[in-house]
């Protein structure tokens, strides 16, 4: 017998909310309850499109007995206060990245949400990329032998505004954050963290004292080196890509296109559309199954979806990589 849809209260309707309540939707195994947002209008919205009832109160929606889980889609800001009200619901959680910019914050919650039981899972949405996840498994099959080096690039097609640049965190808390959880998926033991950053083409990004350009390096345990290339901009459109090199050979995820067509005349050769213009596009699958397994999570089954402790993680290493950018040198880290 299926068991009842999962009832999820989401909180936050900006861009990111959006797309999860369209997720939510979507899925035969969801139904959206709940729609919150200080903004009410938004959340009305929402409601409207997908269903639900529209409140500004997050208190309403945690005490409505109407949700068995919450999506948090809020600005960053308000992620530690209502994990810890889900948690004291005894609701499940499945929060957007970073948990908190302030690692106190993050620390300071961690042992509430260890001694609860309740399920909390962080959106690093990344690791549903069916190529993503296939290279993952394929390297944890020996398919490409002992993993030695994983090669990672991310490049935004343009910068954020620069009021977003001043709320972000910085380019490694609020971008390179998802390319230090994937480096994480594939290779879990990192001990050290250097990181270059320089501001080259984004006025944003000098009025706030932020990079533009970043490369980061990790070290891990085992000897595989990881190496991050990140960008604001990019010409070509939504630049992901990942390399993993092993003694048997390597395994690469191109970029997803905007089409299969190419042409060749006598002034260019296979000459290709740009790639895809930005996240909505390039995870919009990643973002629908990244849903079904915290489903599962939720409902006591096994699961894969990053947890709190993922989250933890990713923060520290961000810390760091900001840490060795700015001082200029290499920062030991220990995730444990």
């Amino acid at each position: 017998m299926n068991e009842k849809p999962l009832r999820f209260g989401l909180i936050g309707t900006g861009r990111i909310g959006q797309v999860h309540a369209a997720s939510i939707a979507a899925d035969p195994d969801a139904v959206l309850t709940w729609v919150c947002d200080p903004f009410v209008e938004g959340a009305r919205s929402v409601a409207a499109r997908y269903g639900g009832t529209a409140t500004e109160s997050s208190a309403e929606v945690f005490s409505s007995g109407e949700v068995d889980a919450v999506l948090i889609a809020s600005p960053t800001s308000t992620h530690v206060d209502l994990i810890s009200a889900a948690v004291d619901a005894g609701i499940a959680v499945l929060c957007e990245k970073p948990i908190d910019l302030d690692i106190a914050r993050v620390e300071a919650l961690r042992p509430k949400v260890a001694a609860a039981g309740v399920p909390v899972a962080l959106g690093f949405n990344r690791r549903f990329d069916a190529g993503f996840a296939e290279a993952r498994a394929r390297v944890a099959a020996g398919e490409i032998g002992e993993l030695e080096q994983l090669s990672i690039i991310s490049r935004d097609p343009a910068a954020p505004p620069a009021a977003y640049l001043a709320v972000s965190g910085g380019i490694f808390r609020d971008m390179t954050i998802h390319d230090l959880d994937m480096a994480r998926f594939f290779v879990p033991d990192i001990v050290e963290v250097t990181a270059v950053g320089t501001t080259t083409f984004d006025p944003g990004a000098r009025e706030h004292g932020d990079f533009d350009t970043a490369v980061v390096v990790l070290r891990a345990a085992s000897g595989t080196v990881v190496s991050i290339t990140n960008s604001r901009h990019s010409a070509t459109g939504y630049d992901q890509r990942i390399e993993a090199f092993g003694a048997k050979g390597m395994l690469q995820v191109a970029n997803a296109g905007t089409s299969l067509v190419s042409l060749s005349t006598a002034t260019a050769v296979e000459a290709r559309p740009p790639y895809q213009e930005f996240f909505l596009e390039r995870y919009a699958g990643a973002y629908s199954a990244e849903l079904s397994e915290f489903i599962k999570l939720a409902r006591g089954e096994a699961s894969t979806s990053p947890t709190f402790e993922d989250g933890r993680a990713a923060l520290i290493l961000a810390d760091a990589a900001q840490r060795s950018a700015v001082e200029r040198i290499v920062v030991p880290v220990d995730l444990a």
